[in-house]
C-alpha cells in the first residue's frame, strides 16, 4: 500500500503545510526538531548529525532526550557513517585546520540512548553519501566538505527505503546555512527530482530560507 512521507527540514515552514505533514505515513525531522509547530508535530523517524558540536549539545544534556518529537519518535538514524568520518578526519585538519571535531563520533551515545529507551537506531550507510557526492558533482558544486544532513536523508529515502508508488514530499528546505554544504547544487539536485516525479515541496521554495 503507498505510504506518504513527509521529510521535515527546519526552516521556515508556512501553517497550512501542518496538517499535511503530519497525515503522512511517516514524518522524519532533523537534530533539535525545530521544524515541529508550524511543522506540525508528528514525529516518526529523527535524524541525528552524530558527530562534532551538535552532537555533543543532543547528548549532553536532558532537554533534546525529553523534547517532545524526540519522545515520539520509534527510530532515530545517524546520518554520519563512523568509518568514513574517521578516514576524513587527517586530511580535513589539513584543508580545514578550524573544524578540529568535526570527525569526533558519538555514533556510541546516541546508540546507548536508543537501547534504553526502547528505540530503534540506524545509520546511513557510507554508500550514500559516496553516491550523493557523485551525483551532486553533476550540478557544478563550489568546494564543500559534506553535503548536508537533509540531503543525505532525502536521498537516502529515495534510494533505499522508498517504494516507487510512494508519495514522498518536502517542506522546510531552504537550501541556505552552512557555509561548507554545497548549497546551490543541493537546490539543483532536489529540483531535478521534483521534475522527476519523484518527489515534491509541501511549501515553495521561496518560502523556507535554511536547511536541517
Amino acid at each position: 500500500m503507498p505510504r506518504r512521507i513527509a521529510i521535515v527540514g527546519n526552516g521556515p515552514i508556512p501553517e497550512e503545510a501542518a496538517s499535511a505533514i503530519d497525515a503522512a505515513d511517516i514524518v522524519i525531522r532533523f537534530n533539535l526538531c525545530r521544524s515541529a509547530g508550524n511543522g506540525g508535530s508528528r514525529t516518526d523517524i529523527i535524524a541525528v548529525c552524530n558527530t562534532g558540536r551538535p552532537a555533543l549539545e543532543m547528548l549532553a544534556g536532558g532537554q533534546w532526550k525529553a523534547s517532545e518529537c524526540v519522545r515520539q519518535a520509534r527510530e532515530i538514524w545517524c546520518v554520519r557513517a563512523s568509518q568514513m568520518f574517521a578516514a576524513m578526519r587527517e586530511p580535513l585538519s589539513r584543508s580545514h585546520p578550524d573544524l578540529d571535531d568535526f570527525c569526533d563520533d558519538y555514533t556510541a551515545g546516541f546508540e546507548t540512548f536508543a537501547q534504553a529507551t526502547g528505540r530503534r537506531l540506524r545509520v546511513v550507510p557510507a554508500t550514500v553519501h559516496h553516491a550523493l557526492d557523485a551525483s551532486l558533482a553533476g550540478f557544478d558544486p563550489s568546494p564543500y566538505v559534506v553535503p548536508s544532513s537533509g540531503l543525505i536523508v532525502i536521498a537516502h529515502v529515495l534510494d533505499n527505503m522508498a517504494d516507487a508508488d510512494d508519495d514522498i514530499s518536502i517542506a522546510g528546505f531552504g537550501h541556505q546555512g552552512w557555509q561548507w554544504h554545497p548549497f546551490a547544487a543541493e537546490r539543483r539536485w532536489v529540483e531535478d527530482r521534483i521534475a522527476a516525479g519523484r518527489l515534491h515541496r509541501l511549501d515553495p521554495p521561496g518560502r523556507a530560507d535554511r536547511g536541517p
